[in-house]
């Protein structure tokens, strides 16, 4: 099988490095070889069996959800993630946290072999290799970065991310990224932005989602994705996860 994760050798790391160190953050573009970046969103598209992830809230110990492809084809799962969607809705009415997106939790499908061998696997393999974090750490100036989560993400119709910091440094977060693999049409009507805010909630940055681009940035710090409206088309693909140092 030829290699999946190949890093562009074109890009200007020093240039990405100086804007990461007065921002906390950059959007790398054209991270992969074409080639490689087109395989992997082949395989987003094509052999990902898309479940769904929701989080109704951050009140009373209120926990996100994952639902595997297989339960929401199962008339009681299907349920379940629509009485969850809704909940989510009234909760970010109430502006509470909340999200709702198509997912595949790769780090869990490894775990618990659910493909044994699969791209998914191999993915999350060239995701720790040294070629992806010398590149994180060379950008970021964070040496200590040792391993890299991941999860592949499909933001639809209705999807969408309430806004948030990412504030799990004991369990090792130091970097958030986003590899974008979406179609290279996206329009800005579409949504699904990454955008960042400032205290008083005034969005100071946004990542327009792309073909074969790489956001990285420190965590915590505030930020969200932006709903997807109806009419936009399918095609806002990523693996996203964090970088760590333990």
């Amino acid at each position: 099988m030829k290699k999946l994760f190949e890093i562009n050798p074109a890009i200007d790391r020093k240039a990405c490095a100086r804007r990461f160190a007065k921002h906390s953050r950059v959007q790398i573009r054209d991270v992969l070889t074409e080639e490689t970046a087109r395989e992997i969103q082949m395989i987003l598209t094509r052999a990902t069996k898309w479940g769904m992830a929701v989080q109704a809230g951050d009140k009373g110990g209120a926990k996100p959800a994952s639902f595997t492809q297989a339960q929401i084809a199962d008339s009681n799962g299907a349920e379940a993630v629509n009485r969850m969607a809704n909940q989510a809705h009234e909760a970010s009415a109430k502006g509470d946290y909340a999200f709702r997106f198509a997912h595949y939790p790769i780090v869990e499908a490894v775990n618990q072999k659910w493909d044994p061998g699969g791209v998914h696997e191999m993915l999350l393999e060239y995701l720790n290799t040294p070629d992806f974090l010398d590149l994180a750490r060379e950008v970021t100036g964070f040496d200590d970065l040792v391993k890299a989560d991941g999860q592949a993400t499909l933001f639809a119709a209705n999807h969408y991310l309430g806004r948030h910091i990412d504030s799990h440094v004991a369990e090792g977060w130091k970097v958030a990224y986003v590899l974008n693999l979406a179609r290279e049409d996206w329009h800005p009507d579409w949504g699904g932005y990454l955008l960042f805010l400032d205290e008083d909630g005034d969005v100071i940055e946004g990542f327009r989602p792309r073909f074969n681009a790489l956001n990285l940035f420190a965590v915590p710090q505030s930020h969200m994705v932006s709903y997807v409206p109806p009419f936009a088309p399918m095609g806002r693909l990523a693996i996203t996860g964090w970088l760590r140092d333990r």
